[in-house]
């Protein structure tokens, strides 16, 4: 996912906490270098890569976070604004169906996690 933003990128070395479950969530993050892991729970749900991102959800409903981001690996991020989110989705319909297509990926797996 290339999304040129405002905002510098930012780093964090591996075992940094990038936001704790319950945290308020202003930003949503994109992966330009290495992998962070997400934890629900303190239970790892999903490792994101390059191109991939994290933390669109509390950026929709402006909800606390749900998981825990940790940095895996040396990682550098491009993080996004509500106004830059909002900028994307109006101007880039892939960009939103992107969005939708891992959100329902999230919540299909979430779904076998907790299905027996």
């Amino acid at each position: 996912m290339t999304v040129q933003t405002e905002s510098t990128n930012v780093q964090f070395k591996p075992g940094d906490i990038i936001f704790k479950e319950g945290d308020p969530g202003n930003l949503m993050y994109i992966v330009k270098k290495g992998e962070v892991e997400l934890y629900i729970s303190n239970q790892l749900v999903e490792t994101v890569g390059k191109d991939g991102f994290f933390g669109e959800m509390a950026l929709i409903d402006s909800q606390g976070r749900s998981a825990k981001a940790m940095a895996k690996t040396e990682v550098e991020l491009s993080p996004l604004t509500e106004k830059q989110f909002i900028f994307m989705v109006q101007q880039t319909p892939f960009f939103s169906l992107r969005v939708l297509r891992t959100m329902v990926q999230r919540i299909r797996a979430m779904d076998r996690f907790i299905k027996p």
